[in-house]
């Protein structure tokens, strides 16, 4: 039988990550990743390394784009991984498309993995 989003622990912490980043709660969203959490952008050599980091980078984000937001296009679970399939919007320019690749470690993201940003079709 699947399990439910709160049953399954990767699935209840990419959801709960994914609500506060939509209510740009930053305290909330951050204490979803482990202090040691990694973020990596396809294509780029800047890798976000720890919570701290994590919390400035964002931070500055939330406050220059106060209607960012998130919509979940598809989300697949396998393991200790989520792969969602995301539209961003509220940024400057045009929606656009991205593919979140989250490891899940100890109840807590450790590693987001983000994959060809694009517009919509």
């Amino acid at each position: 039988m699947p399990t439910s989003p709160q049953t399954n622990p990767v699935k209840s912490i990419v959801a709960r990550q994914l609500d506060a980043y939509n209510r740009q709660d930053l305290e909330t969203f951050v204490s979803c990743f482990s202090a040691d959490v990694t973020i990596i952008r396809d294509g780029s050599e800047d890798i976000q390394r720890g919570r701290d980091t994590m919390r400035k980078n964002y931070a500055a984000m939330f406050a220059r784009f106060p209607q960012n937001h998130c919509t979940l296009l598809q989300r697949m679970v396998v393991g200790n991984h989520a792969v969602d399939e995301e539209l961003i919007d509220g940024r400057e320019g045009k929606p656009f498309r991205t593919i979140a690749v989250y490891t899940i470690r100890d109840g807590l993201i450790s590693e987001v993995r983000f994959l060809s940003l694009e517009p919509p079709a």
